[in-house]
């Protein structure tokens, strides 16, 4: 049962620990006042973990369940250490077996999408083989799970990442076979820090009709909420808490009033997790003003 006010259609979180167990992420939450929530699955620093136990998952489901969160509440993110555009074909091999046992983890949980950064070129190839490494790589996943969504995050294009514009992810998901399975997350710092202005009203309805003209907010699967340490186009990424970096405000009360950004996970990753409560309580008053 969803315990939630949805007459109010923004769903409010942050990435939450899941130490000790994914079941632990929504008792994290919950904690914190959220109404949706980011989680590892296992350790985003490690190639290989143990498989979640069937206690893990029938504890998780039921604390799910208990505070009131339904899959599309929840953004999964997968590991740092995967690069589906890798260019070795050892690497990219290892990349796809993590990646398809990231999708399973969530299929074994029940949750409907998992959040990745697209992957990186290295400097050996060029970006269209990577992005057609990357779709391949969706592809494979898609093929061997059920139920779950590849989410394409936007990445602020430092170094040699990919899906910093809007074209590329597109140019990704014109090559995924199954498209009702693939979505995207918009980062707000690295949509910045990749040159996408979103700092005031004006610049917000640009850089959103140009997604839409691009993507399409049909395929909007979640947000990730951050401020940002540096400058627009520095396609450098380093979050920062709610207000206190270059985007200021006005671009998070646009997200919370927009009803385009209704239904979806909204996800918290600044850096102080001790604000996490009082932003999600900050950012609930800006949706309830509006809705």
């Amino acid at each position: 049962m969803n315990h939630f006010n949805i007459t109010v259609m923004k769903f409010i979180g942050a990435h939450v620990s899941a130490a000790g167990g994914v079941e632990n992420a929504p008792v994290n939450a919950h904690i914190i006042g959220a109404t949706a929530f980011a989680l590892f699955t296992k350790n985003q620093r490690q190639w290989e973990a143990p498989p979640l136990t069937q206690k893990s998952i029938d504890t998780f489901k039921a604390n799910r369940e208990k505070y009131g969160y339904t899959p599309s509440q929840i953004l999964p993110h997968d590991s740092y250490l995967i690069n589906l555009g890798n260019p070795d074909s050892d690497a990219l091999e290892k990349s796809r077996n993590a990646f398809l046992d990231e999708m399973v983890r969530c299929q074994q949980l029940g949750l409907d999408r998992l959040n990745f950064h697209p992957g990186s070129h290295l400097n050996k190839i060029s970006e269209e083989e990577s992005l057609l490494l990357i779709a391949e790589s969706i592809n494979m996943a898609l093929e061997r799970t059920q139920g779950v969504t590849a989410i394409i995050e936007n990445t602020s294009g430092q170094g040699s990442n990919l899906g910093y514009t809007f074209e590329q992810i597109r140019f990704i998901i014109d090559h995924v076979n199954d498209q009702s399975r693939v979505g995207v997350c918009i980062d707000t710092c690295y949509a910045f820090t990749a040159g996408y202005d979103i700092s005031t009203p004006e610049a917000f309805a640009k850089t959103f009709s140009h997604f839409d003209r691009v993507i399409g907010f049909k395929f909007l699967k979640g947000i990730h909420l951050n401020d940002t340490k540096k400058g627009l186009g520095s396609r450098v990424d380093r979050h920062e808490n709610i207000g206190d970096g270059l985007l200021g405000i006005e671009p998070f009360r646009l997200i919370m009033t927009d009803p385009r950004f209704n239904g979806i996970p909204i996800i918290l990753e600044t850096p102080d997790e001790s604000r996490w409560a009082e932003e999600i309580k900050m950012l609930m008053k800006f949706a309830n003003a509006k809705e």
